[in-house]
């Protein structure tokens, strides 16, 4: 499996600069995942596209079905945020040092990988690849190869 943050996800959907390279990474490629709450950024990404004009209106729900057929077909698995995911990425919060910038999301990104088993994260963020190893994560930008 592959935990991708919805950097990527996002760039699997929407045409952005790497969109072809990270796609043509994941050819062949099965077990894509991600926590929940991408699901819920995806969306918002795929609304600022719109708000900016990038896509139309209607554009953007074709976005919004296509990855819903993609979860249907299997090759999304998005893993629940728990209590207990949300409490550990708060203690994980509260232990960095107070130099590193880390949103929440991407603290729950982090969280949910180390509780998933993960080794790697796969994100072309640049806070999250920053923090990935104050979680005991490897973070990866496939864009910087």
């Amino acid at each position: 499996m592959i935990y991708l943050d919805t950097s990527y996800v996002v760039k699997c959907y929407l045409r952005e600069t790497g969109t072809e390279r990270i796609l043509a990474w994941l050819e062949g490629k099965t077990g894509l995942s991600c926590c929940m709450h991408g699901r819920l950024e995806f969306v918002a990404a795929v609304k600022r596209h719109v708000r900016e004009k990038r896509l139309t209106p209607l554009n953007g729900m074709a976005v919004c079905r296509h990855l819903e057929v993609d979860e249907r077909n299997g090759l999304w698995r998005w893993f629940s945020v728990s209590d207990s995911l949300v409490r550990m990425a708060c203690q994980r919060m509260e232990a960095l040092s107070p130099t590193l910038f880390l949103r929440a999301a991407d603290a729950l990104h982090l969280s949910c990988a180390v509780e998933q088993g993960f080794n790697t994260v796969y994100s072309h963020d640049e806070h999250l690849l920053a923090a990935a190893p104050a979680f005991g994560l490897d973070g990866v930008d496939i864009l910087d190869h």
